[in-house]
C-alpha cells in the first residue's frame, strides 16, 4: 500500500499549527478574555490588551471620502492638469505618496517609521479632512513589482493640498495649526466666522509652475465658494531651520505682510522664533521676495497676511509661519479670475 504521503503531510501540519503556533494564541486569548471584555478607560471594548502593557499604535485607519451634495469631484482643469476632490481610499493613498517623496526624499524631512515603511506620509489628520489633488492626464503612474506584471496605469498625482473644515476639526482634533499657534484669540475675535484650514501642501518639482498653483488656487476657491467659507488659514514653510539663514524674507513678512489685529496668531511661547531679525529699513522687498517659496508668494498675490513669530520644524526640516486669509480680503480681480465664470478648459 502507497502511503498518502500528502494526507500525512496536512495532517502534520495541522497538529504541529494546533500544539505550536494556535495554542500559544488560544490561551493569551483567553488569558486576556477578562480584560477585553470589560474594557479599559480610553480604550475600545474587545480590544486584546495584555495586562501591564500598552496598546500598539496602528496607522489610523482612511474612510472613503464622502461628496458634499452639490460640489462636483472635478473642480477645474487647465490642458492635461485637472484639479479634483479625492473620491476614494486609494487617491488619498496616493497623496500621501506624493506628500513622502516631496517630504521625505527631496526636501529633510524625518520621516517616523511608519512612515518609511508604508513610504507614505501619514497622520491622524488624513482621516478626517478632504484631499485636493492635481491629475496630470498626460503622465501615467504605474508600479512594477517582482514576478507580477505592471498595474493598470493611472494618471499621475502632481500636487495635493488637505481641507480641513471648522466643523470638522470642532468634532475630532482641533486645528493641526493650533500645535504651533494659539488660535484661540483669533477663533474668538471672529466669532461665527467659518474657517478653513489649509495644509500638507506640495506640488512635484517638474510641475512648480503659476499654472499648477492657478489651478490649485482654482479649486480652494471652488471649495471655499460651496462651503460658504469666511477664512483661510494654516501654516506655510519655508525650508530650513536656521532662522538667521531666513532673516530675509522672514523679516519682509513680519514689517510688510503682518496680519490685522484679530487675525494675528501668535507662535506658542515654547515654540516662538522672533521673525523681526532684520531692522524695515534694512529689508529689500524685492530680493526678499525672491527668497520666498512660490506658494508664499502666491499667497501674498492673493491678499493673505502673516502671524506673529515663526516655528522651528525640525522633524520637517522647516521654518514655519501663520498664514491667514480672510475672504472679504481677495481682491476682486482674483475672485474673477479664480470664480466659476473663468475659462479653465483651455490649454
Amino acid at each position: 500500500m502507497v502511503p498518502n504521503f500528502a494526507r500525512d503531510a496536512s495532517a502534520a501540519w495541522l497538529n504541529g499549527w494546533e500544539a505550536h503556533v494556535n495554542a500559544p494564541f488560544a490561551r493569551f486569548k483567553q488569558k486576556t478574555a477578562g480584560v477585553a471584555l470589560s474594557g479599559l478607560p480610553g480604550l475600545p471594548r474587545g480590544l486584546l490588551l495584555p495586562p501591564g502593557s500598552a496598546p500598539i499604535r496602528f496607522k489610523p485607519r482612511l474612510r472613503t471620502p464622502s461628496a458634499a451634495p452639490g460640489l462636483a469631484p472635478s473642480l477645474g482643469r487647465i490642458g492635461s492638469l485637472e484639479v479634483r476632490l479625492a473620491t476614494s481610499v486609494a487617491e488619498i493613498r496616493r497623496a500621501q505618496r506624493l506628500r513622502y517623496r516631496v517630504f521625505y526624499e527631496e526636501m529633510s524631512a524625518v520621516p517616523s517609521g511608519l512612515a518609511m515603511l508604508s513610504r507614505r506620509d501619514i497622520d491622524d489628520y488624513d482621516v478626517v479632512c478632504d484631499h485636493l489633488l492635481v491629475i496630470d492626464h498626460a503622465a501615467m503612474d504605474a508600479k512594477s513589482f517582482p514576478g507580477q506584471s505592471f498595474r493598470r496605469a493611472r494618471p499621475k498625482v502632481v500636487g495635493t493640498y488637505r481641507l480641513l473644515r471648522q466643523e470638522t476639526a470642532d468634532r475630532h482634533f482641533g486645528f493641526y495649526t493650533a500645535g504651533e499657534y494659539d488660535i484661540a484669540p483669533v477663533m474668538a475675535a471672529n466669532p461665527g466666522a467659518r474657517v478653513l484650514e489649509l495644509g500638507r501642501s506640495c506640488v512635484l518639482k517638474p510641475y512648480r509652475t503659476k499654472r499648477t498653483v492657478e489651478l490649485l488656487w482654482a479649486g480652494i476657491w471652488a471649495y471655499v465658494r460651496h462651503h460658504r467659507i469666511d477664512a483661510m488659514l494654516g501654516c506655510a514653510s519655508l525650508e530650513g531651520t536656521d532662522p538667521d539663514r531666513l532673516a530675509l524674507p522672514l523679516s519682509f513678512l513680519h514689517h510688510h505682510a503682518r496680519a490685522a489685529e484679530g487675525w494675528c496668531a501668535r507662535a506658542v511661547p515654547e515654540r516662538y522664533v522672533a521673525m523681526d531679525r532684520l531692522a524695515r529699513e534694512a529689508v529689500d522687498p524685492k530680493a526678499a521676495l525672491q527668497a520666498l517659496p512660490p506658494l508664499v508668494k502666491g499667497y501674498l498675490r492673493v491678499g493673505a497676511t502673516f502671524g506673529d513669530g515663526a516655528v522651528v520644524d525640525r522633524q520637517f526640516g522647516t521654518t514655519d509661519v501663520f498664514v491667514v486669509l480672510p475672504v472679504s480680503a481677495i481682491a476682486a480681480r482674483y475672485r474673477d479670475h479664480f470664480g466659476p465664470s473663468a475659462n479653465r478648459q483651455a490649454a
